[in-house]
């Protein structure tokens, strides 16, 4: 069994900045030289959420239009009168979609479907650099 840290680093450029990690994921699956195991992909940072998804213009919006259905940025949250930084609504966001996935590595390959590809979601109020950690374990 073997294990293979990567870190890869960004920075956002506004609010619902998304970001196709996939080829990044898989370099670092390449780099690692494991053939059989499971990558996870991990943003650290409480606004910030990783998923899969088809990446597509249009789907990449209504992706940002559910997060606002969900989450309004314009109503009260605890978090606001508390910080005054008006990103409660980026961390209700965050934490439905969640911070991390998990997938199968297979014969050296990253194992999503043909229209599946890993992001990263920025929910935070302002552009912000991220670092999402990528460990892939295996043989």
């Amino acid at each position: 069994m073997s294990a293979y840290l990567h870190q890869i680093r960004f920075s956002t450029s506004h609010p619902g900045d998304i970001r196709d990690v996939s080829d990044e994921v898989q370099a670092t699956i390449d780099e690692s030289g494991i053939a059989e195991g499971i990558v996870c992909v991990s943003a650290l940072g409480s606004t910030m959420a990783i998923t899969t998804i088809e990446y597509e213009p249009g789907l990449v919006r209504d992706l940002q239009t559910a997060l606002e259905r969900l989450a309004p940025s314009d109503i009260p949250y605890a978090h606001d009168a508390r910080w005054h930084d008006g990103n409660g609504h980026s961390h209700i966001r965050a934490s439905l979609l969640g911070p991390s996935v998990s997938l199968p590595v297979v014969e050296g390959r990253l194992a999503t479907g043909t229209w599946q590809q890993i992001i990263a979601v920025e929910m935070d109020v302002r552009p912000r650099d991220r670092t999402i950690l990528v460990r892939v374990v295996g043989s």
